[in-house]
């Protein structure tokens, strides 16, 4: 039998017959580091079988997995011991379902330690989401019961399929303007646009399309989110005065607020300003409360959990105040505040979307109410998936875990259309929420399983409460939420740095205050003809005179780079009989300056 010679080993030059090449990449430690969502880093990283590669996922981790690991997560569950390669291969034999399922990469090792932050966490952010769910359903123009429909079904969606552990879904300021616009503040067009929005969400993770994102530049996303805030700030202005009858669009808003300000009702005014005043208050409070130390007297360590329940709350502790308020002055009589008035008590039915809807003059079919949605159905998943991934990218390298855009884009979807058959409008992540959330110390998406089942004990057996819940209360908690989204400093940096992405960011800011379809569309067209004229026209610089000591050190290099190379070739060649010279010889100088040729 002929024997086949041997194959030439690659140097650390990168050529045959050099130096011994370096040993191969060993994998981590297992006992080193700390892991994510564990206190081993490793794991959750089975071992490669012999002779068969791992299966890579997003940035190379095996199983297309990413670890996420909660800050001090290692201290929190000390004795629990990290399961090996053989544990974790029968707790999951199937890598893929571990991708799709992020929640089997850490219920395994779930602790009562974590458990009990998560309880926390999410108790937390129910106090919030349930004041911002009814004063969100207000923005959309919908009734504000379906603000809390719209608000658990994500929590308990996200906890299986989602890959942050600080992500909370629900409905947000954003996603409640654009749902104001495209539904028409008809609930069965919110719930179909819901619908569809989580079709389009999960076609594009099923076909890994989250690439798509870059293409919404930041300026155009900075120029929208700006005036998303005016425009939901300026729309609550009317319940903090007390005015009826003022119309939705921007511009004629302004011009009936400022013409029918002598109506202003003296009891909201109040109680709205008064609220402001509280929520900014406790905010500024919270961000400048000094941490307790360990070694602090217990009397130390309580004052300062109170005061940070109380600041983290606010939203909670600031409308079940003006509801006190409210119901004091039912019980004597008079009313001088604008209620929010009765909500249905009770869960929405589970069932599919209605497809069509009874009109005065005949009903409107699918293909009609899709029509009437139009550019919709592609703007709110858009921007569903970029306010989300953009929030979970935020949270992954602040708490340095990695997230996988695609598997988002399957929660998303999965999200919205599960939310749809329990009259939910499209929801996306709530920077806010999961700010609390990540404050709070969660240690995985279980925390999203408590806020959920919050929000279903309130519709359960609080809706009869919400009657007395004073609408400019409503408003000052959605003005403290969407105030600071306006970002001043982002014109001065853009002017120091580029100034041509001024314009996109103008267009869009501007057209925005019009229709915000108009210039979300607008500012995309306009950054991509400009990224398309510098493509098209790059920047040409002419060396008329090149420096001497260039060329001296050019033909230097090439010189003793071909010397080297020759000889290594002819090492290599000799020492294997082959009858071809080395693929990096052919390459470099040609088979003639071979021997063996």
């Amino acid at each position: 039998m002929r024997r086949e010679p041997p194959v030439p080993r690659l140097g650390t030059g990168g050529l045959p017959g050099g130096s011994p090449s370096p040993p191969p990449l060993q994998p981590r430690p297992r006992g080193g580091a700390r892991s994510r969502f564990g206190p081993a880093r490793s794991a959750g990283r089975p071992a490669a079988s012999p002779g068969r590669p791992e299966s890579s996922g997003p940035r190379g981790v095996p199983g297309g997995g990413w670890r996420p690991e909660p800050a001090g997560l290692g201290d929190a569950a000390p004795g629990m011991a990290a399961p090996g390669p053989r544990q974790r291969g029968r707790s999951c034999p199937c890598p893929g379902l571990r991708t799709r399922l992020p929640v089997l990469r850490w219920l395994p090792r779930y602790s009562s330690a974590w458990l009990q932050l998560d309880l926390i966490a999410g108790l937390t952010v129910g106090l919030t989401v349930v004041p911002q769910a009814l004063a969100y359903a207000e923005v959309a123009g919908l009734p504000l019961q379906y603000g809390l429909y719209s608000s658990f079904m994500g929590c308990f969606v996200y906890c299986f399929l989602g890959t942050a552990k600080d992500v909370t879904l629900g409905p947000t300021a954003i996603m409640s303007l654009l749902v104001s616009s495209y539904a028409f503040h008809e609930p069965v067009y919110a719930i179909l646009l819901a619908f569809l929005s989580g079709c389009i969400q999960l076609a594009m993770g099923i076909l890994h399309l989250g690439f798509l994102l870059d293409f919404i530049s930041s300026p155009v996303i900075k120029g929208f989110t700006s005036a998303a805030s005016i425009t939901i700030s300026f729309n609550q202005v009317k319940n903090i005065l007390g005015l009826q009858g003022i119309p939705r669009q921007f511009f004629l808003q302004v011009y009936e607020t400022l013409r029918r300000i002598g109506e202003t009702r003296a009891g909201d005014a109040v109680l709205g300003l008064a609220c402001l005043a509280a929520l900014a208050g406790l905010r500024v409070m919270k961000s400048r409360l000094p941490r307790a130390a360990p070694a602090e007297p217990l009397a130390v360590r309580a004052s300062y959990l109170v005061v940070w329940t109380s600041a983290t709350a606010c939203n909670a502790l600031v409308v079940l105040f003006a509801g006190l308020v409210a119901y004091s002055f039912q019980v004597m009589g008079s009313q001088p505040l604008t209620l929010t008035g009765s909500i249905p008590q009770g869960l929405p039915a589970f069932r599919l979307p209605r497809f069509s809807v009874a009109a005065p003059n005949g009903t409107v079919p699918f293909w009609s109410m899709v029509e009437d949605m139009g550019v919709g159905l592609a703007v709110v998943p858009l921007m569903g998936l970029l306010e989300t991934v953009a929030i979970a990218k935020a949270f992954a390298s602040q708490n340095d875990y990695r997230i996988d855009p695609n598997q988002e884009l399957l929660a998303m979807g999965f999200a919205n259309i599960l939310g749809s058959f329990v009259s939910s409008y499209p929801i996306t992540g709530s920077f806010g929420r999961t700010a609390v959330n990540a404050q709070s110390g969660v240690c995985t998406p279980a925390g999203g399983l408590v806020t959920g089942t919050l929000v279903l004990l309130s519709l359960a057996y609080l809706t009869s409460l919400f009657y007395y819940i004073p609408k400019a209360a409503l408003a000052a908690v959605i003005i403290s939420a969407v105030v600071p989204m306006f970002d001043a400093g982002i014109f001065r940096t853009l002017w120091r740095v580029k100034r041509l992405d001024l314009v996109p960011l103008c267009v869009t800011f501007l057209l925005c205050f019009w229709e915000v379809q108009y210039g979300i569309v607008a500012g995309v067209l306009v950054s991509g003809i400009l990224l398309l004229y510098s493509i098209a026209r790059p920047p040409i610089k002419h060396l008329h005179h090149a420096p001497s000591s260039w060329t001296v050190a050019t033909s230097a290099a090439l010189i003793t780079q071909w010397w080297w190379g020759w000889q290594s070739c002819s090492r290599s060649c000799a020492s294997t009989a082959s009858r071809w010279p080395s693929a990096a010889c052919r390459t470099l100088f040609s088979k003639s300056c071979c021997p063996q040729t």
